[in-house]
């Protein structure tokens, strides 16, 4: 088994946690508490990964360069590849996302393998948004993609997720 390292970057949507090999970022994924103990450390993937995603939180970067090992099946990397090319600020249906995918009959597969995106953020899963325009199905947390969507301006301010 190849060794792991981690980053960790406290941001506006909690605590994020990196975890790298060697040559790929593994995962990138929201804690629901401060990791106190940090047990693996850092390299130089998972540190350009902090650097990136710091300047994301700065909008001083809208988009990511970094190298992702998928792991999915053929199906969720295309999906996961697909979710790349949705620009910063903008979102689209989970419909949309399907038939960009060349099936619209697929919206429950596509919807279930962007909620197993192991890239939060970086491959922007939270851009995809229900086709009434309502904010739904986040793995991280409904509060987590209304945040990221105001933060990349994509959506105005909302007083409530029911609205």
């Amino acid at each position: 088994m190849a060794e792991e390292f981690a980053s960790y970057l406290t941001s506006i949507v909690g605590e994020i946690e990196i975890i790298a090999n060697e040559t790929h970022i593994l995962q990138i994924e929201f804690l629901n508490e401060k990791k106190t103990e940090k047990r693996l450390q850092e390299n130089a993937i998972t540190q350009q990964a902090r650097q990136q995603l710091t300047a994301y939180f700065e909008k001083k970067r809208f988009d990511f360069d970094l190298p992702l090992f998928f792991s999915g099946t053929e199906f969720q990397n295309k999906v996961w590849r697909q979710l790349q090319t949705i620009p910063y600020g903008k979102t689209i249906s989970y419909l949309q996302l399907a038939t960009q995918l060349g099936d619209p009959k697929c919206i429950r597969a596509a919807g279930t393998a962007n909620g197993k995106n192991p890239f939060s953020i970086i491959v922007p899963c939270h851009r995809v948004i229900g086709s009434n325009g309502k904010l739904i199905g986040y793995a991280g947390g409904l509060w987590r993609k209304q945040l990221l969507l105001e933060h990349e301006d994509a959506i105005k301010r909302q007083i409530s997720l029911e609205m």
